[in-house]
């Protein structure tokens, strides 16, 4: 029984199909970037150098229709504000997000919105705001696809999941962030006051937590 969704994306050109870390393509609809290498369904279990993975995206920078960019600090703050009044508009309810130069991660409880609803409707406003502020021009692509989406059916999957996007800052050497539409964890869906006999409660009755 899913409660949450993990959803992450990327900056236009920031994950390719054939990246040498591994990506979640099935193909190379492109031929031109065929010319990097070949495709790798999946994470790569010896992950490359960081050195290889920068060889590898000045390459395609060559080959790409548009510039490959990177969003600024200013960027950064945009998209959050576009993030908050979807969040606010939609009613959906955020408990981690990190907004970082080349990719998203958010991870957002059950809504009646399916996962693909959720990552549409905050790109769509997030590329309409940075547009409107000037700093993307009408022809280049803000996102790089519809992105992918990590099911969350357990709490100790929140938690984790709350870490690991809270800690992806400090990876790229980059101040911890806090946005105002994130709100803490509380245990839903046994939050205090939850009923015993709901679905849920149900399901997992007997089950550590």
């Amino acid at each position: 029984m899913i409660i949450g969704h993990h959803l992450i994306w990327t900056a236009y050109g920031w994950w390719l199909p054939n990246d040498p870390r591994g990506s979640t393509s099935h193909e190379i609809r492109n031929d031109v970037i065929t010319q990097l290498g070949q495709l790798h369904h999946g994470r790569r279990d010896a992950q490359p150098a960081g050195w290889e993975v920068g060889q590898f995206y000045r390459q395609a920078e060559k080959l790409l229709q548009h510039q490959l960019l990177t969003f600024s600090a200013e960027e950064l703050g945009a998209i959050a504000e576009s993030f908050t009044e979807v969040v606010s508009q939609r009613k959906y309810t955020c408990y981690a997000c990190a907004i970082l130069p080349d990719h998203v991660h958010i991870l957002i409880r059950k809504h009646r919105d399916r996962a693909e609803e959720m990552i549409a409707n905050l790109q769509e406003a997030s590329r309409l705001r940075l547009r409107q502020r000037g700093t993307r021009g009408p022809d280049h692509p803000v996102w790089g696809g519809p992105g992918w989406k990590v099911f969350q059916d357990h709490p100790d999957d929140i938690r984790r999941t709350i870490r690991y996007i809270n800690d992806n800052p400090a990876k790229l050497k980059l101040p911890g962030q806090r946005w105002a539409f994130v709100k803490g964890y509380d245990r839903w869906p046994l939050h205090k006051g939850h009923s015993p006999n709901s679905p849920y409660a149900t399901r997992r009755r007997g089950e550590p937590f």
